[in-house]
């Protein structure tokens, strides 16, 4: 079944199908084939047919399942041409025979109607977690098990993986070459380990979760600066991770950060699409049910008796943030001191900017800019906005407006974000 629409709202939907559900169809598709070339192609083939058909034929009432079966048939299609597969031809017939597609585009084009409540994706609710597993199993360099997943799962681009390494494209393009041939010849399974093994790999499955919430948080590009459904998707993923790893600090942060963030998000953009900085937000606007949730679940937390770990310090941070009522009341010398206990655990260049913010809110622009030199952040995040974009303000702050435009016109040369990009003229505008 579908439903009826003109181009520009089956554009729409097609556009949030790929945010929703691209990191589905993959992921169930590498459980059928164990391919993950083909995977991404047949993935690629179904959105593909998807632009064709949807604005002719109508969105389907179950996009995600039209697409997974669309893929699916795809890669039974490569298989099946495929001599050397004829094992994984006969796994994948009875796989989807016993599915019984409906619906979708099927192999050489057919079609009928879509697939009916039992389909095998909803068997396995957690492939997509498996997914994350997989990437993330120690014989992968840890950036690379971030970035596999964030390709894989969430469909990012190499660009913007890219820029959220602060490395160029073509080296996150070898990366991820190299991290798939490394699970083809080394065998890796697709699986989440058993418990026992469920620690060495927590590491690199909370950075992709915290990257995941990042992205659709603040997303790198585009015309939105945030994608609710891809921080929605990691807030998912990590309370099911809290459900496998009970009372596990680490994980408990995670998900206390990011509820305290996602709080904070009906308020960071106004109803023109603007970016909204943190201090002249509308803070009736913040989720309160959420905040209280997110302080709760940070409170577990530290109840473990543990030293606290980076996210939990950065828990503590947004919490800071989201419990003060008003913006000159928010306690920046905790925070800083917040910092300088994270900045000890890692030397993230991430972390270290935003002590910079947090010493020049409590101590004076000036000292966040003395800061800013010591930590060496120019280069250290070459290409991103976001250093300029902070001296631009501390010197805004401090009367400086010559500085302050020169400052804000570096950023504006380096921003990808369209909403970003208009904030940053906005203040351009105001010292100029």
């Amino acid at each position: 079944m579908t439903v009826p629409s003109g181009p520009s709202s089956a554009r729409g939907a097609l556009r949030a199908a790929f945010t929703d559900e691209w990191g589905r169809v993959v992921a169930a598709l590498i459980r059928l084939t164990g391919d993950w070339a083909l995977a991404e192609d047949c993935a690629q083939d179904a959105f593909a047919a998807a632009a064709k058909r949807w604005p002719r034929d109508g969105v389907p009432r179950r996009p995600g399942a039209w697409l997974t079966t669309t893929a699916r048939n795809r890669a039974l299609d490569g298989i099946r041409r495929s001599t050397t597969e004829a094992r994984k031809l006969r796994e994948a017939a009875v796989l989807l025979a016993s599915e019984g597609p409906e619906g979708a585009e099927g192999p050489q084009g057919a079609a009928g109607g879509e697939p009916g409540e039992g389909d095998a994706e909803d068997a396995i609710p957690d492939d997509r977690l498996r997914l994350i597993f997989t990437c993330c199993h120690p014989a992968l360099p840890m950036e690379a098990r971030v970035a596999l997943t964030l390709r894989t799962l969430c469909g990012l681009t190499v660009a913007e993986i890219a820029r959220a390494f602060g490395t160029t494209e073509p080296a996150m393009a070898k990366r991820l070459v190299r991290a798939r041939g490394k699970i083809s010849h080394a065998g890796i399974p697709y699986r989440v380990p058993s418990a026992e093994l469920l620690p060495e790999r927590l590491d690199g499955v909370l950075a992709v979760l915290y990257l995941l919430f990042t992205e659709g948080y603040a997303a790198t590009s585009g015309p939105n600066l945030v994608r609710e459904s891809l921080s929605g998707e990691a807030i998912r993923l990590t309370r099911t991770l809290d459900r496998l790893l009970p009372g596990q600090p680490e994980v408990l942060g995670l998900l206390a950060l990011q509820l305290l963030h996602d709080a904070r998000r009906p308020g960071r953009v106004s109803a023109d699409g603007r970016l909204v900085p943190l201090e002249e937000q509308d803070r009736s606007t913040w989720d309160r049910a959420l905040i209280a949730e997110g302080a709760g679940v940070l409170a577990e937390a530290l109840r473990t008796g543990e030293p606290p770990g980076p996210y939990v310090l950065q828990a503590q941070i947004t919490a800071h943030h989201s419990t003060a009522p008003t913006a000159a009341a928010t306690d920046w010398p905790a925070i800083a001191a917040c910092y300088e206990r994270l900045a000890a655990l890692t030397d993230s260049p991430y972390v270290g900017l935003g002590r910079v913010v947090a010493v020049a809110m409590s101590a004076g622009p000036d000292r966040g800019l003395a800061l800013l030199g010591d930590l060496r952040l120019p280069e250290r995040l070459p290409g991103n906005h976001y250093v300029p974009a902070t001296e631009a303000d501390l010197h805004r702050r401090a009367g400086r407006q010559r500085e302050a435009a020169e400052a804000y016109r570096a950023a504006l040369a380096l921003v990808t974000n369209e909403a970003e990009r208009d904030y940053l003229r906005d203040r351009l505008a105001h010292v100029e």
